[in-house]
């Protein structure tokens, strides 16, 4: 049955059911990748996004901020160096423990645990903001995610969610071309080899990708759980863009048919909803 949205915590024995381990690959690469330039660009353009949507007055307080698949905490980190407290969550124990080690170095007092999107250690409406950067496709039961996300957001929260895009043939979750194309059938053949002969084709994840969506699908969605969605388009900064880009994304805003062909040359799907009630 599909948690409501209202509801508290789960009991913590449901913890128990995953496994907190980590490759020696599967650590290594993020590991490294948390480091990059890329990545910190790339989290960064999120904070500041987020931040845009909040308005001046949320930009101007103490917000509480949840990073939800945390990995080794390069996110928590930039929303900390704005003063906010931050507090990240994944589920495996050696990226945890290696973002802890890395806060201590900075002297940022991150609250870092070990965990699972299906079962949040906050309570309800205790959070500003929600990041949530691909951890929705690798959990079945992605209804009970998204349900935890909106229970431990205030009224007004932001909640962000980066995931697959089943429209577009171009994927970075398993290393076969236009996977996200693939009939259902095909899909489940290739998740039982990743978790068993074939790692190589998730990068040694230990939860491969298993859910498709497409921004409509989670628009329609948060819907009916009081929450009002935009995507990428909508909160795009236009005064970075050039001429061309700002009359493109303005035709983008304008007519549906090419939204939807936008999000169709789109590797993956940028939700940012509201709480409203």
């Amino acid at each position: 049955m599909v948690q409501p949205a209202n509801a508290s915590p789960p009991e913590n024995h449901e913890r128990d059911k995953w496994d907190h381990g980590s490759t020696t690959e599967f650590f290594d690469y993020y590991a490294s990748a948390s480091l990059t330039p890329e990545t910190r660009v790339r989290f960064t353009s999120v904070r500041d996004m987020v931040l845009r949507q909040a308005g001046a007055a949320a930009q101007n307080r103490h917000l509480e901020v949840a990073d939800i698949g945390c990995g080794a905490g390069a996110q928590c980190q930039l929303w900390a160096e704005l003063g906010h407290s931050v507090h990240g969550l994944d589920i495996n124990g050696p990226l945890i423990e290696l973002a802890r080690q890395r806060a201590a170095e900075r002297r940022q007092e991150i609250q870092f645990e070990i965990g699972s999107v299906t079962n949040l250690p906050w309570s309800d409406a205790s959070m500003d903001v929600c990041l949530s950067p691909e951890p929705l496709e690798h959990v079945q039961d992605w209804e009970s995610c998204v349900n935890e996300f909106v229970r431990i957001l205030k009224p007004g929260g932001i909640l962000y969610l980066s995931t697959t895009n089943k429209l577009c043939p171009r994927q970075q979750e398993f290393d076969l071309p236009f996977y996200s194309w693939y009939p259902s059938t095909l899909k489940r053949r290739y998740e039982r080899l990743a978790v068993t002969s074939r790692p190589e084709l998730v990068n040694h994840a230990k939860y491969p990708a298993v859910n498709w969506f497409t921004f409509y699908q989670l628009r329609d969605w948060l819907r009916e759980r009081g929450m009002e969605s935009r995507d990428r388009f909508d909160v795009m900064d236009l005064a970075s863009k050039g001429a061309a880009a700002r009359g493109l994304v303005r035709l983008i805003h304008a007519l549906p048919p090419l939204r939807w062909c936008a999000h169709l040359a789109t590797s993956y799907t940028v939700v940012v909803a509201v709480k409203t009630a």
